[in-house]
């Protein structure tokens, strides 16, 4: 059998990603103080945690609960990062409505379609110092172990490592868009802070499906 889990844990699943962007709350703030503004952890955790008090004690599909996560963010969230993340998980949720299993050809599909509807909003992609040097990796490492017929649970692995490495690589680049980009050289030896929020939700979904995974 094909692993899969069921969508049915979409709470579950959403409620992991809400914790590690709340636990990570000042750390997010001091990597983006960095060249930044010094917030992206108080806005991030602002409306991760507005999404944790709406699912809480609701039994979700995976679709229904990014709907809600997306609905948090583009209420919640000021600046840029809003509309960036709302619009990565609303193009995921759409990928597995009325879906009652997941396996990873649709995993694939949700992470395809979260970065194609990211896409239509920012051209922004690898190099530019931003969430996109995290997510576009991670994404095309999963397509690749899932082509190439790796099990579902290696695919997130290297998914994971993939992530990892887009986020580490941010510290080498110079910003070329959002505000940071202002300081051109100056932002060279710094993280990028979108980069590495993108970089725990990540790995935490990944954390969070691995358990889940059934042969059944």
């Amino acid at each position: 059998m094909t692993q899969h889990f069921s969508t049915h844990d979409g709470s579950a699943i959403i409620a992991d990603l809400v914790s590690v962007i709340v636990a990570n709350r000042e750390y997010l703030s001091e990597v983006d103080g960095a060249i930044g503004d010094g917030d992206h952890g108080i806005n991030m955790a602002k409306g991760f945690a507005h999404c944790g008090r709406t699912i809480e004690g609701r039994t979700m599909t995976l679709a229904e609960a990014l709907d809600e996560l997306t609905l948090s963010l583009m209420e919640g969230i000021g600046g840029s990062m809003g509309p960036l993340y709302g619009s990565l998980f609303i193009g995921m949720a759409d990928q597995v409505r009325g879906s009652e299993q997941i396996d990873a050809v649709t995993f694939a599909s949700l992470l395809r379609g979260g970065l194609a509807s990211l896409q239509d909003i920012t051209e922004a992609g690898v190099g530019d110092k931003c969430l996109m040097d995290t997510l576009i990796p991670a994404v095309e490492a999963f397509e690749q172990q899932n082509a190439s017929g790796a099990s579902f649970s290696a695919a997130l692995d290297a998914m994971k490592s993939a992530a990892t490495r887009g986020r580490d690589s941010t510290k080498d680049l110079v910003a070329k868009i959002g505000r940071a980009s202002r300081l051109g050289a100056r932002s060279l030896g710094v993280l990028d802070a979108g980069a590495v929020s993108c970089c725990l939700i990540l790995n935490r979904l990944a954390d969070s499906v691995l358990p889940r995974l059934s042969d059944r």
